[in-house]
């Protein structure tokens, strides 16, 4: 299939699985809330493995109780671990992980690997994975 760039609002009502992978930054904290998560579709899942404070977390589970979407994995909340008390371990339709998927030896290797070939390109005047 074909990549093309489309505007975010049509990223959330088409997509079956939005996946947030930006940086924090002023821009970005609680980019998406409920009006993003009203815009998808009922079976779709929003995955979250950059930034807790990217989503505003009260307005997704008011969505999450209300089935608004399928499901959310949240790799990373606002609070790690989020508070005991917090709705987010009540929902069966929303997945919880540790933050921790950077921790295994492997992800570990290639991020060294990746690290080296970039110095090893840029010694030899080969500039790659240049971000604008």
């Amino acid at each position: 299939p074909k990549v093309k760039v489309v505007p975010l609002d049509e990223l959330f009502s088409t997509s079956d699985f939005v996946s947030v992978n930006c940086p924090l930054n002023d821009e970005t904290r609680h980019s998406i809330g409920a009006r993003e998560i009203r815009m998808m579709k009922p079976t779709s899942f929003l995955i979250n493995t950059a930034r807790g404070a990217i989503i505003n977390e009260s307005e997704l589970i008011q969505c999450m109780k209300e089935k608004v979407i399928a499901g959310a994995g949240l790799d990373t909340q606002e609070v790690e671990p989020p508070h005991p008390e917090s709705d987010f371990w009540k929902l069966e339709n929303v997945f919880l992980t540790p933050h921790i998927g950077w921790r295994r030896l492997e992800t570990r290797q290639r991020l060294v690997d990746m690290t080296a070939d970039n110095i090893e390109s840029y010694i030899a005047g080969r500039i790659q994975n240049l971000v604008n």
